[in-house]
Formats: structure tokens, sequence, C-alpha cells
């Protein structure tokens, strides 16, 4: 990789962390004031009355799974927009036709996307501390399993950016079907404690898997073995980059 091409990286990525430098107070207000509220909602009236989970206390058991809800909602929402708006604003041509491979412009707008993301959940796990001790087990795993995620929700946000062809599109996918997935997903509960056949139902929930790993860095345990969730998060990547790179390929709503 060329110098030239190190620079254009560099200066994509500039420019849509500077777009989240101008929102920065909102950026970080919103995530603070959501997760204080879950804390109160679910912390506070749930737990006084489920006080422990797989011997978790149920305010500390919750932690994992507002991070992960809140990152794959950043993810999708940075990556998606990013390369939208040069979609619709038509300046989509000039990246294209400029001596920018596909791989550099992916790095570039996903590897910004995913720096918001891991900001934004930082500040959640800092937040969460003003309300309970929340142990982490294994740090550097839980530092991995979050950039893994990061990644992989902003290759997906990538797709969508490109797939979508107006603004109400935008918000379809992460409002009908990743919010709902992730309220479902062991967010705020265990599905060791749902009856069958629930129980088996929820486990083809994708979101399962990645709650349950991320839960597990921080407490040691999941609903799910660590092995199935790194080999989803790992499958997760090799599908959004081989359809990422078939988009490039062909032009799909890029070039027309």
């Amino acid at each position: 990789m060329s110098l030239q091409n190190l620079r254009a990286i560099a200066s994509i990525y500039a420019f849509e962390l500077h777009r989240f430098r101008r929102t920065l107070l909102t950026g970080l207000l919103v995530p603070v004031i959501t997760t204080s509220l879950y804390f109160v909602v679910f912390g506070g009236a749930i737990g006084s009355r489920m006080t422990e989970v797989d011997g978790i206390p149920y305010a500390a058991f919750i932690v994992p799974g507002l991070i992960m809800m809140a990152m794959f909602t950043e993810s999708i929402f940075n990556a998606s927009f990013g390369i939208y708006m040069p979609k619709f604003t038509g300046t989509i041509y000039e990246l294209l036709s400029a001596p920018v491979s596909a791989t550099e412009t992916v790095i570039a707008y996903v590897g910004a996307a995913a720096t918001k993301s891991l900001i934004v959940g930082s500040i959640i796990f800092l937040t969460a501390h003003m309300f309970v001790d929340v142990p982490v087990a294994h740090p550097f795993a839980m530092v991995g399993f979050m950039l893994l995620i990061a990644v992989s929700f902003c290759l997906f946000g990538f797709i969508l950016g490109v797939w979508a062809q107006s603004f109400e599109q935008l918000q379809v996918i992460p409002l009908l079907l990743v919010m709902p997935m992730t309220f479902l997903g062991g967010a705020f509960y265990s599905v060791h404690m749902l009856a069958e056949p629930w129980r088996t139902i929820t486990l083809f929930n994708p979101i399962v898997y990645l709650i349950s790993g991320f839960r597990w860095t921080f407490f040691g345990k999941g609903d799910v073995a660590i092995g199935l969730s790194l080999l989803f998060v790992a499958g997760m990547l090799v599908v959004c980059i081989s359809v990422i790179g078939w988009m490039f390929r062909t032009g799909y709503r890029l070039k027309k």
C-alpha cells in the first residue's frame, strides 16, 4: 500500500470523525442518559424483585447487554450513514474514480464508524460503574470482543448504506430487525430462564451468541459456549466482507 493510499484512508477517516465531533455532545450524552434510564427501570424496578441471575447481581448482569445494544445501533447507523451520504449527494462517483481501492475505502469508512462505536461502548461501560460494581473476568478478551463486534456490525452497516435508496430504508433493518432481536437475545435476561420451546427458539436468534460471548468476558459464564460465540462473529465477518466485495465488483447500487 503506497503512501498516497494511506493518505486517502487517513483523509476519509478524519472526515468521518470530524462529523462525529460536530455532534460530540449529543453523541455522548444520549448513551449516558439512555443507560441511566435502563438502570433506573431494569436495574431498580426489576432488580429489586430479581436480585440475581446465575449468581450474578441483576444490575451487573444487564451491563454487557446494554453495551452491546448501544454498539449494535451505533455501528450500523454510523457506517450506513457514512457511505449513504456520498451516494445521496453524488460525491460517491468522485470516490469511485479516485485511485483508491475498495479495500482502502472500506477500511476508512468502517474504521471511523468502529472508532465511534467503541467510544460509545466505553462511555456506557464507565457510566455503568456509577450504578453498580461490574467485574471483568477477562479484560483483554472484553476489549477484543468489543472490537470484533464493532467491526462486524460496521461492515453490516456499510452493506446497509450501499443497499438503501432512501433515509427511510436506512432505519428499517435497525429498528424493525436488530433492535427487537437484541431485546429477545438475552440482553436483560438469561436464555436459561425461558421454558421450552421458547428456549430452543431463542437459540436461533444470532444476537444471543454475541451478547452471551460478551457477557462471558465479564463473568466467565454465558448462555452458550464462548467458542460458538466466536465462531458466529467470525462467520459474520466473512459473510459481510464477501458481500461488500461483491458489491464493489458488480457496482451494485454504487454506479447506478
